[in-house]
């Protein structure tokens, strides 16, 4: 069985490519969703050799299925936003500690110590649920920072705390209360990183990055708009410091797949369907194809450019009605 050790070990693209070969055979087998799906596919996952030869499993199947692959009972169900009624993705997890673990070594792979910062959360719209693997993210950070908190809609008091801060601040925001923020107050944030996650969740219009970018830049004072890039049925995070592009972890990786054909894997700076890797998806499934468009660049980082239309899924996503 693979370990949480090995993965957030990896240091190199050998070590990577072993980690996910083992963890591939491993799920193809015990988890029934994707052993399912890579039947209908005709792939004999034992003749399966390389990452190349991986098929990647339907995002879709989170809602309707019980992705999930270890012998103990899960600890907790993420679930993902229910925006416009649709039915929310469920992401059985064994480990809470392997959660952790998972999203403690990406934050820290690329802001370091969560203690030498002050972290707000600016989440409403995840608060106001339950099972976001997002809070319970940010709240470990901001116990582990040991400074900061959550502020649902208490803007004034929110600002109030920060310039009263003297330590380095990130304010992480979903990016419909942020643009509320720096419309409605347009603070000047001293000493302070901007990160804005998902859209509008139906909150507001949807805009395009640059120009959501460009407001909060204005609004706050900063030259550059952080974001961070992750999903209820992911363990792991991408981070971008500016200018929307995305940097994973060591254990993550992301593919792009041509929108119509899903097997065929695009060069570096073609745009497509974001595939993706996370080897901390030990419980579940670590191959996942998402409906996100964007393109990778030479050097693994990548831009998420919007979604795939329903009226675009082609191709293996057809074959997911076979399953359900």
């Amino acid at each position: 069985m693979m370990t949480i050790d090995r993965i957030l070990s990896i240091d190199s693209d050998a070590a990577f490519e072993a980690a996910a070969l083992d963890l591939f055979h491993y799920q193809a087998e015990r988890c029934a969703p994707y052993r399912r799906y890579i039947e209908l596919l005709g792939i004999d996952s034992h003749a399966v050799q390389s990452i190349e030869e991986i098929p990647f499993m339907p995002i879709e199947l989170f809602k309707t299925e019980d992705v999930y692959c270890s012998d103990k009972e899960p600890e907790i169900v993420f679930t993902s936003s229910n925006t416009g009624n649709t039915t929310p993705s469920r992401h059985l997890v064994a480990s809470l500690d392997d959660y952790r673990r998972c999203f403690t070594a990406a934050f820290e792979e690329f802001y370091g110590k969560a203690a030498g910062w002050s972290i707000y959360g600016l989440l409403p719209s995840y608060l106001e649920r339950e099972g976001s693997s997002l809070v319970y993210m940010v709240d470990s950070l901001i116990a582990e920072a040991g400074s900061g908190g959550f502020y649902l809609n208490d803007y004034e008091r929110l600002i109030a705390d920060m310039k009263a801060d003297p330590k380095p601040k990130i304010l992480l925001g979903v990016s419909y209360a942020l643009w509320d923020l720096a419309e409605r107050y347009a603070p000047k944030l001293d000493n302070t990183i901007v990160m804005e996650t998902g859209g509008m969740k139906g909150r507001r219009k949807e805009i395009s990055k640059s120009e959501l970018h460009k407001i909060l830049c204005d609004g706050f004072g900063v030259e550059h708009i952080a974001s961070e890039y992750g999903m209820a049925e992911l363990m792991s995070q991408a981070y971008s410091s500016g200018e929307g592009i995305f940097r994973t972890p060591r254990w993550m990786r992301v593919l792009v797949r041509d929108i119509n054909d899903p097997f065929d894997h695009h060069p570096h700076a073609m745009r497509g369907g974001i595939d993706i890797i996370d080897l901390g998806n030990l419980s579940s499934c670590a191959f996942v194809q998402t409906q996100d468009v964007g393109r990778i660049y030479d050097d693994g980082s990548f831009a998420i450019e919007g979604r795939i239309a329903k009226s675009d899924i082609r191709g293996c996503n057809l074959l997911v009605h076979d399953i359900l």
